[in-house]
């Protein structure tokens, strides 16, 4: 493996731990706010948090730019529209995630979202990319890990369940928008303009739908700010960057391990538990998340990956 993609896979695994953590702090959050409350104030404070950063980049030449003047504003148009695409795509993803996780497990939420993994192959098939053998027996055993995981002895869903479970779709929409976009543009703007169009979305509709309230927001400020400074800031910034030298799939895979330690965070912080049945879940979609990543057909000894 090269230096520069090893650092990009530290950077995601970064990101997962994050996130894996992140998932405790958005149960608690929704303790004294709504779900478009916290995700508008995570989002602005997410964005803000990125503008020192932006700046300090610009000053010191690291920065993603274009000399000539008519690459210049390709380049700004491509990161506004990148930057738009990602806040939609992210804005649609949290919102069903955080109502979501109100009717189910901090752990169990995790491993739902963490389907994207298999479910980002998949929808490659429409962009002309293949998928192999494995990632079918992987999106057929992740099913069955589903079911084990979220449908009752009476064959009905958790509302929670479903939520999250249409949040991975639509994360994995996040995750092909990215590919597209990260390597082309600079990705700290790309991740603040993201948060900033997501910010502004959620708070307007939190106008619309909830009653905001300053006491809230000063009680809910732990959460909030951990979502905000370190799931958003930080970790949103860490997958554009170690995205952009790594294959989606591949980051994919990475970022799956969020799914772990999401159960983790809910075991330690939270004393939550799972039953056997929705334990045996959780390793089956694991493994369907490891399985989809894995090279078809095997790579012969010696052969190198293509990038």
């Amino acid at each position: 493996m090269k230096n520069r993609d090893f650092k990009s896979s530290i950077l995601l695994f970064l990101a997962a731990f994050i996130w894996g953590v992140a998932f405790v702090a958005q149960s608690v959050g929704m303790d004294y706010v709504g779900p478009m409350t916290f995700n508008g104030s995570r989002f602005l404070l997410g964005g803000t948090v990125l503008l020192p950063f932006i700046y300090y980049r610009k000053k010191t030449g690291q920065e993603k730019k274009a000399e000539d003047p008519k690459e210049a504003g390709a380049l700004r148009k491509m990161t506004l529209t990148g930057g738009i695409c990602c806040g939609l795509a992210i804005c649609i993803s949290s919102c069903l995630q955080q109502y979501g996780i109100q009717y189910t497990t901090v752990g169990k939420a995790g491993f739902i979202t963490a389907l994207y993994i298999v479910i980002v192959p998949i929808l490659g098939i429409f962009l002309g990319k293949k998928a192999g053998l494995l990632v079918w027996a992987g999106a057929l055993l992740a099913i069955v890990g589903f079911y084990l995981l979220c449908i009752t002895e009476s064959f009905r869903i958790n509302q929670g369940d479903m939520l999250v479970f249409l949040c991975a779709i639509s994360f994995s929409f996040h995750i092909l928008i990215i590919d597209h976009f990260a390597p082309k543009v600079d990705g700290v703007k790309l991740s603040c303009i993201q948060f900033y169009v997501s910010g502004i979305l959620c708070t307007l509709a939190a106008f619309i739908l909830e009653k905001p309230t300053w006491s809230g927001l000063v009680a809910g400020a732990a959460p909030i700010l951990y979502a905000g400074i370190f799931s958003c800031g930080v970790a949103y910034t860490l997958q554009i960057l170690g995205q952009a030298r790594v294959q989606p799939t591949v980051a994919s895979m990475i970022l799956s391990l969020e799914s772990v330690i999401s159960v983790l965070a809910g075991w330690v912080i939270l004393k939550e538990t799972l039953t056997g049945r929705q334990l045996v879940g959780c390793i089956l979609v694991f493994l369907a998340i490891i399985l989809a990543q894995l090279p078809w057909p095997p790579k012969k000894s010696g052969e190198e990956a293509c990038r």
